[in-house]
This record gives structure tokens, sequence and C-alpha cells, in this order.
């Protein structure tokens, strides 16, 4: 990758880094270049053209230095790829390794890094599609890649098997646009094992979705978009955002939006670690549309009850009364 060309990082913040920490990476960053996209709840994207000529240093070096100013400056652990696309360097900062950065600096250093990889490891690809090309006996990235794409479009979609192919290949034409990050929040769960009762996951999410809930009505806000991050095993992770049909702050809204990102993705017996539920786009309650009266019973009697639950929690701590849903089953 000589000067000219593109070098971007995908930056992962530890999984424990809170929203203000966040930010403040971000800032960070935006000190070695203006163009930042970030992707709540903890990592973003940046590229950095023309970055290492002038702060002097070769693009692996300079993201070491990133690396380093976050932890003194912040407290904040990140892993860094450094590639020349966004897809590339996402998939080589899931495996950065001890040192925190790996960096591919020409097209043989990449197809060298992905085609041995899992194939459910390419970044963007998930755990449905994965198990698509494992019962086609494409168990790899680089088998992935060697496949031709009429037949890779016709075992994930046309849209979708020319994306996957592609970035197996080392390919991905998205362009990083630089904007402020949009209020959030988020919570987040980790399991003490490898989680595959979808019971236990949903019932995680729901909890994660009352704690967000409470904490945005307390802000008097509403949300316009839920996303929903999953940890897998082995470091991948899996993301999905949803847009809520009016932006709410109702436990129900946020729940059946979650609910919505949950059975999309398919994981059916996928181990789960780790689960994080951000609220993004927050805007003052009293700007938005306002609730309309509903035709459902049930449901006003619920909205009725939300402000007395948020202050016995308030009162003596979540979660003192949450949904039945939400409780997970002992093992």
């Amino acid at each position: 990758m000589s000067e000219r060309d593109h070098v971007i990082w995908h930056v992962r913040c530890h999984p424990d880094t809170t929203q203000d920490a966040y930010r403040r990476v971000l800032d960070l960053a935006s000190e070695f270049t203006p163009t930042v996209q970030p992707l709540p709840p903890t990592a973003f994207v940046a590229q950095l053209r023309g970055a290492s000529k002038v702060f002097s240093e070769a693009p692996r070096r300079l993201a070491q230095r990133f690396q380093l100013q976050a932890v003194a400056k912040h407290g904040v652990l990140v892993r860094v790829g450094v590639a020349d696309t966004w897809s590339t360097a996402a998939t080589a900062s899931a495996h950065a390794g001890p040192s925190g950065v790996l960096h591919l600096p020409d097209h043989r250093a990449v197809e060298a890094f992905l085609h041995p990889l899992p194939v459910d490891e390419l970044h963007g690809i998930g755990p449905a599609q994965a198990a698509s090309l494992r019962r086609f006996g494409l168990h790899t990235v680089g088998a992935l890649a060697a496949m031709p794409e009429d037949v890779v479009c016709r075992l994930l979609g046309g849209k979708q098997g020319r994306v996957m192919r592609d970035r197996a290949r080392g390919i991905d034409p998205r362009v990083i646009t630089a904007h402020r990050m949009p209020e959030s929040t988020s919570a987040h769960t980790a399991f003490p094992w490898d989680e595959t009762d979808a019971a236990s996951v949903r019932a995680a999410v729901l909890d994660l979705v009352v704690t967000v809930g409470e904490r945005i009505r307390r802000r008097a806000q509403v949300a316009r978009k839920v996303t929903l991050t999953i940890g897998l095993a082995g470091g991948a992770s899996v993301s999905r955002t949803r847009t809520l049909p009016a932006a709410s702050g109702h436990t129900e809204d946020l729940r059946s939006t979650a609910y919505r990102i949950l059975d999309g993705m398919a994981l059916q017996r996928a181990r789960v670690r780790r689960i994080v539920l951000t609220a993004e786009d927050l805007t003052a309650a009293d700007t938005g549309p306002g609730t309309q009266m509903s035709l459902d019973p049930e449901r006003e009697a619920r909205l009725r009850i939300e402000p007395v639950l948020d202050r016995l929690n308030t009162r003596w701590g979540h979660p003192v009364v949450r949904p039945a849903a939400a409780y997970r089953h002992a093992s």
C-alpha cells in the first residue's frame, strides 16, 4: 500500500467502554484525521489518506501511536485493523491479537490473512449466511472468494452474494463519511459461558431493553433507532439497526423492535458471549409527535403503569420491578 492509497482504520474499543469514553476516543481519532465515522456502540472507521506523511510515521506506527494515546489519555483499550478497505480493516481489527494492531499493507497480505479464516469470521456475514455456505462446502473465506459469483448469489441472494464474495476478495467500495455521533445510550450484558439457549438470550435482550427504556425516560428523551449487537464465541459479532415506526421511549416499543432485530439475525444455535443494546438518535420527548391514543386497551394499561414502575425502580434501584420474561432460567 503506497502513501497515495487509502489507509483505513477500523477501531474496536473495549466492550465495557462507556458512551462518554467512546466519544472521547472519537475526539482523539479526529486529531489524526477529520474523516471519522462512528459505528455505535463502541467502534468506528476512519480514513487516513496522507496522514502518514503529515505525521511522518508509517501506517502501523501511526495506529500504535493512537492506541497508546487512547489508553494513556482515556483509559480505553482499543484494537485497530489497518487496511485499504472498510471490511478488510474490520475483519483485521477482530484478529488484532496481543499487540492490538493488525496492519495489512498490500493485496498479498490481505489474501494471506483473509483466505484461511473460517467463513463466519468475515466482516458482515451473519450466522444464517455462514451456515448456508458451509452446507455447500464453503468453510473458509478463501473458498468463498474462489467460488463463481453466480453460485454465491444463488446461495445468499443476488446483492448479498456479490457483497460477501467481494469482501472475501478484499473488495469494499463503501465510502467513509465523517459525521457527528448522534446522541445515544447503551446497556450490555455478558454470559459467563457460551450461551446457546434462545430463551436465555431473549430474556437478556429484554432486560437490556428495560434498562435502556428507564434511562431515556428519566432523561425525558425518545429514541428513533435501536441497534442490537451480539458478540459470538471466537470474537466475531453481528450488529443490526432498525428504525422505530415512531420515536418512542416506551419499553414496549423498544422491546418489539429489539425482538424483530434478534429474530432477523437467525442465530439458531449460535454461541452467544455478549449482548449490547443501543438506543440511538435520541431527542427530547417534547420535540416528538407525542403519544397517540391506542385502540388496544391492554397497551394503554401498560403505558399507564410504566411511570409507576419507573418511580419504584428509581427509588429502590433497578431491577426491583421488571417483566417476568426478563428473568433468566436458573441453570
